[in-house]
Parts: C-alpha cells; structure tokens; sequence
C-alpha cells in the first residue's frame, strides 16, 4: 500500500493529461485522493485489510518454515588423552654397612697378668696297621674217583642195546668201550666214548644203551657220598646168523 504523500508525488510526476471533460488536473488529484481515503475507511470497516494481513502473516511464516535447516555444528574433537603418570622407581634397599665396635678399653687399675702359653699338643698315635684279610674258604675236595672192574659190581638193570637199522643194513659190527660214571647208588651220571667201534651210529647206541642202565650200590673203604665210580663196560654189536 502506498501512503497518500506518495501518491501524490507519484500523481503529480505521472500526471494524467487534462481531462476532455475540461476538469484541472488539480482536481482529478484531489478527487483521486479523497477517493483513496474513503475506500480506506471502508475497507477497515469492513475488515479487508484484517483479511490481507492475516493472508501475508502465514506466507510469511510458511518461507520461514520453508528455509533449509542449517547445518548441525561438527561435533567437538575428542580430548587428548590423560598422560598416565609414570610409576615412581623403588628406591633399591640401603644396603648393610659394617658398624665398627669400639675396642675394649681396660679398666684403671685392672691387674695384669702373663698369660701362660698353652702346653703342646699330645703326640698322635699312628693309626693301627688294618688287619690282614682272611683267607678265602677252602675250595671243597674235588670228588674222588675210583675205578672199579665189571667183577666187583653186577647190573641191576642191564644195558638194553638197540642195534641201529642202517648199521644192520650195512653190516656194521664192532665192540664199544665206554666210560660210564656211576655214583654210590650205582645211576650212570655221564657216558664216554673210550674206544669206538669204527662206526659213529654203533659209538652213540653204545652210550645210550649204558645210561638206561643201573648197577648194585657200590662200597669202597675210604668211599663217601661224592665218590665217583668209573666202569669201562664193553658193549658188543654182532649180526645173527
């Protein structure tokens, strides 16, 4: 809305040209004027301008709300991190110290004696030569042999002789010698070969047959329990006929 002073500024720059009607341009200003105000008046009265006022408030405010937000400030920096405190050194322990003790101061008037020198020391008797090591136990008496003769003692059991097959096959014969060793209940304990037959298979049926077999219990004076009895038994191998 322009105010009346205005206007008439305006109105008199922009002054219309005279009216045909033969009306001075004065009065068609003043007119216009008079015109403005009543229509002024009228329109507060009848509440136009409380109407526009309450039409541009809201426009007002709607480009208010319309303006873009402004940006959020940036968040603070972090703070710097709290320097730890270091930890404090232990001082190391004092170490020990050597105390001095005054040295003993003698009485006045103390008595003084001589100290006597201690009496010497007694001669130490040399240690005693040890004592020589017992002799080692006699070795037992090794057992006593005694040969004996096929008169002085007969077979209980007499050797059971068992004539090799092959050598039967093969005509061996011959006569063994073999040592037998019986104890003093007359059992053969070992057996060996004192004179072979010339064949290996006749020497070792000799010496089997002799210790399956079995004398009379022998006694000889001067005999024990551990006397060995040695018999040369002769053991023949003949083919029948």
């Amino acid at each position: 809305m322009v105010p009346a002073f205005e206007w008439l500024i305006v109105s008199d720059r922009f002054a219309p040209p005279p009216s045909v009607l033969g009306l001075s341009r004065n009065v068609v200003i003043a007119g216009g004027v008079i015109l403005f105000h009543a229509a002024a008046l009228w329109a507060l009265q009848s509440g136009l301008l409380r109407r526009a006022a309450e039409v541009v408030i809201p426009v007002e405010i709607i480009s208010q709300l319309l303006e873009p937000p402004k940006p959020a400030p940036p968040p603070p920096p972090p703070p710097p991190p709290t320097p730890q405190p270091k930890a404090a050194k232990t001082p190391p322990p004092p170490r020990p110290q050597a105390i001095r003790e005054p040295k003993p101061v003698p009485a006045p008037n103390a008595p003084v004696g001589s100290v006597e020198p201690p009496p010497p020391p007694a001669p130490i008797a040399p240690p005693a030569p040890p004592e020589p090591p017992a002799p080692p136990p006699a070795a037992p008496p090794a057992p006593k042999l005694i040969e004996i003769s096929e008169g002085q003692t007969q077979y209980i059991r007499e050797p059971r002789i068992v004539f090799p097959a092959m050598s039967r096959r093969l005509g061996e014969t011959g006569t063994v010698i073999v040592s037998v060793y019986f104890n003093s209940s007359g059992i053969p304990k070992r057996a060996e070969i004192f004179k072979s037959s010339g064949y290996d298979r006749l020497d070792q049926a000799a010496r089997d047959a002799v210790m399956q077999s079995q004398v009379t219990p022998i006694k000889q004076p001067g005999a024990n329990e551990a006397t060995v009895y040695l018999l040369r038994a002769p053991i023949r191998f003949v083919l029948s006929q």
